[in-house]
C-alpha cells in the first residue's frame, strides 16, 4: 500500500527499551515499514555539522536515533521554488536512550544535528535512490536560520 504522503503529517512513533541481565532489547513493533525501499546510516563528523536542509515533496523519511542524540528541525515547504523564509518550524529532540522513530511525510523540508559526539541516525525511506533524486529540493543551510551556535 503507497503512502498518502501529502496527507500526513509529521510524527513520533515511540519504541520500547527493555533491560535484564542478559542486556538490552530495543523494539519498535508499532513502526510500519511496508512501504521502505532503502536505509542508510549517517555519521557525522562532529558535533558542529549542521546537515541542512533538504526536502522531498513526495518522499517520506524515518529517522532514528542509534546512538547518542540529534536536534531535527522541520519546515513545512509551502512552494518548493521559492519557499517562505517565515515559515514556522518543528523541532524534535531525538535519542539513543529513549528509543523513537521520527516519521517526516512529503512536503517537509528537514535539518539535524548532532547534540553528542559519536551520534548515529538510522534513516529508512520509501524511494529508491533514483527516486529519490528526482524529488531532491536543497536549500542553503541557513535558508531558515533555525540554528544556533
Amino acid at each position: 500500500m503507497l503512502l498518502d504522503t501529502m496527507s500526513k503529517l509529521p510524527e513520533i512513533i515511540p519504541g520500547n527499551l527493555f533491560n535484564d541481565l542478559r542486556g538490552s532489547l530495543i523494539s519498535f513493533n508499532s513502526l510500519d515499514l511496508q512501504n521502505v525501499r532503502r536505509m542508510y546510516i549517517i555519521d557525522p563528523a562532529s558535533r558542529n555539522v549542521v546537515r541542512a536542509w533538504q526536502a522531498h515533496k513526495k518522499e517520506c523519511k524515518w529517522f532514528t536515533c542509534l546512538q547518542g542524540s540529534f536536534e531535527v528541525k522541520l519546515v513545512k515547504v509551502d512552494d518548493f521554488d521559492s519557499p517562505d523564509l517565515n515559515s514556522s518550524h518543528l523541532c524534535f529532540p531525538i535519542t539513543a536512550a529513549n528509543p523513537q522513530s521520527l516519521f517526516i511525510p512529503g512536503g517537509y523540508a528537514n535539518g539535524f544535528r548532532a547534540l553528542e559526539e559519536r551520534s548515529k541516525l538510522l534513516v529508512f525511506s520509501n524511494f529508491t535512490l533514483e527516486e529519490s533524486l528526482q524529488d531532491d529540493f536543497r536549500f542553503g543551510e541557513n535558508y531558515w536560520p533555525l540554528w544556533e551556535n
